[in-house]
């Protein structure tokens, strides 16, 4: 399951050797400053849509990769009844993030926590 974890400067996602084989794409790293919005999803599966290229999409189940759509380019990777962190992002090379966690609420409140100036 990929994690998805904060710096000083940089949020990063880490992939599961499995999730970077069917994603076709290595760990994805992009500045903080360049997160624009951050949410929970609780049903991520419906939340995927566009033209898949390149990824893995087992119906219902599994999905894994790049999916675009006309001005959006989304990496994902999520699973049936797992809830998902949604990630906006501005002059990066993905404009969504969409990572399956266990515990997404937190994971969600940890990167508001690090864009805030406090953080």
């Amino acid at each position: 399951m990929a994690t998805v974890r904060t710096t000083l400067t940089a949020l990063t996602v880490r992939l599961t050797r499995g999730e970077k084989l069917a994603g076709f794409t290595g760990d994805l790293e992009v500045p903080l400053r360049a997160v624009r919005e951050v949410e929970v999803v609780d049903e991520p599966l419906r939340e995927v849509h566009g033209l898949r290229s390149p990824g893995l999409a087992l119906p219902g189940v599994r999905k894994i990769g790049t999916w675009r759509r006309r001005g959006e380019r989304t990496f994902v990777s999520v699973r049936k009844e797992q809830p998902a962190v949604r990630i906006r992002l501005s002059g990066a090379r993905f404009d969504v993030l969409l990572i399956g966690a266990d515990d997404a609420v937190a994971d969600a409140a940890a990167i508001r926590a690090a864009l805030s100036p406090a953080g």
